[in-house]
């Protein structure tokens, strides 16, 4: 790069390896820091990760209480963006599946009325688009010129400007109602925003900074969550063959337990599909970013200096031949059929669980903490629009071309799908004459 090496980690045992070096020889704050330059934009407050524990303790303790709200905002999010119709309708489904991704994260992480607020909707997706173009800028000039480039982008931070005066009132009154009432009063938020301002106030940390969480914490849900979903979204509409298995495993599941975080845990297949279709395109061909804080000498000899930064090879991780039989392949099974060797492999292989050989959501003690909220959320997505619409792409079985521009492999964002209101009579004459 312009202002120094990007050294690629390859293969199981350097990638465990780089799992497991400490933050004070390959530091996962600083590797970040580094790829999205969030300190030349947001400012310094940004190194206070408080809300990454928040995310991980409480918000996934609390999964299973906050799901029926967030299946009722996806729910009541596609019937208002995709609206039932008996004819196929072409939609862009790229900035939909961002509008209620933003929905039903934004349910659970500030609540109604604001998380339907478009206003809101808004700056939370631009912050998260704006962070990548900023970022991308930023790195494209030498370190001594990256301050001087950050100023002049000002795009992040016209975000949380305009988020300010939607959040810091909200949290003013809900302090004030702590103050008045202790832990429990009628109406006590159960959602994110309350959880960092319990924290906040616990550290001392202004509104401000609280503020600036709520933005850290909508980019984690929407870029990857969108990416992810719309990823396997053409992967349903390319190959229609897989849609009725898919349909029976839900439909059998949701007959029997209902719509709940349990429930889906018993959907295989639904979680193999996205669990393949993420090791195909996972959003990056890279993952684990680094930064070396002093010079380091791995265990085969390599010697990484001071200030590199490092990161590991998702893209031959994920098509190794000796992990994966036909690698490039697209098997969306191929991990329900992994997770039948027992309780070990049942745990194992699902999607949320990190590897040496699957890396979407990063691996070790820095992966990411939000991806059990992650998969419930784009799971649920997916198995209410399967049994609710029937998808397919105008030129059937072809599927739009990702996106690639360095490291990035995401979906392309202007391809439309066809939608229409599912018909079963049609499944019932095609599986009569199968």
């Amino acid at each position: 790069m312009l202002d120094g090496w990007l050294v690629i980690f390859t293969g199981p045992k350097l990638i465990d390896e780089l799992r497991r070096s400490p933050d004070e020889e390959l530091s996962a704050d600083e590797g970040v820091a580094e790829v999205l330059q969030l300190r030349l934009t947001l400012g310094p407050g940004v190194d206070d990760q408080f809300h990454v524990a928040v995310v991980r303790d409480k918000l996934t303790r609390n999964l299973t209480a906050l799901y029926p709200d967030v299946f009722d905002e996806i729910s009541v999010s596609f019937n208002e963006y995709i609206p039932a119709s008996d004819d196929w309708t072409e939609v862009r489904i790229w900035p939909i599946v961002q509008k209620v991704i933003a929905r039903a994260s934004n349910r659970v992480i500030i609540g109604l009325p604001r998380c339907r607020d478009e206003t809101y909707l808004d700056v939370a997706i631009n912050f998260t688009n704006d962070v990548f173009a900023s970022s991308f800028l930023i790195n494209l000039f030498p370190g001594f010129l990256k301050p001087l480039i950050g100023k002049a982008v000002p795009m992040v931070s016209k975000n949380k400007k305009k988020l300010m005066p939607m959040v810091i009132p909200m949290l003013q009154e809900r302090q004030r109602m702590m103050e008045a009432h202790g832990d429990d009063w009628e109406g006590h938020p159960r959602d994110l925003l309350q959880w960092l301002l319990e924290e906040a106030r616990a550290k001392g940390t202004p509104f401000e900074h609280v503020v600036e969480k709520v933005l850290l914490v909508n980019f984690g849900a929407i870029h990857t969550s969108s990416g992810a979903f719309t990823h396997a979204l053409y992967n349903v509409a390319a190959y229609p063959q897989y849609i009725q298995p898919l349909r029976e495993e839900i439909e059998a599941v949701v007959a029997q337990d209902g719509w709940s975080k349990a429930s889906l845990g018993k959907m295989r297949k639904l979680d193999s599909f996205f669990k393949e279709t993420m090791r195909l395109a996972d959003g990056s061909l890279l993952n684990i970013f680094r930064k070396a804080v002093k010079d380091v000498t791995l265990s085969d000899g390599t010697r990484i200096p001071k200030g590199t930064l490092v990161a590991a090879a998702s893209v031959t991780a994920h098509t190794d031949d000796t992990r994966y039989p036909e690698p490039d392949v697209f098997d969306p099974f191929r991990f329900a059929r992994m997770r039948e060797g027992g309780v070990e492999d049942a745990v194992k292989h699902q999607l949320v669980n990190t590897s040496v050989d699957f890396l979407p959501f990063g691996h070790g003690k820095h992966a990411c903490p939000g991806r059990f909220f992650a998969a419930n959320e784009i799971k649920t997505m997916m198995a209410y629009l399967l049994l609710n619409y029937d998808v397919k792409f105008a030129e059937e079985g072809k599927r739009p071309a990702n996106i690639r521009f360095g490291p990035a492999n995401l979906p392309s964002t202007s391809a439309k799908v066809l939608f229409r209101k599912r018909r079963r009579d049609e499944e019932t004459n095609s599986a009569s004459r199968s």
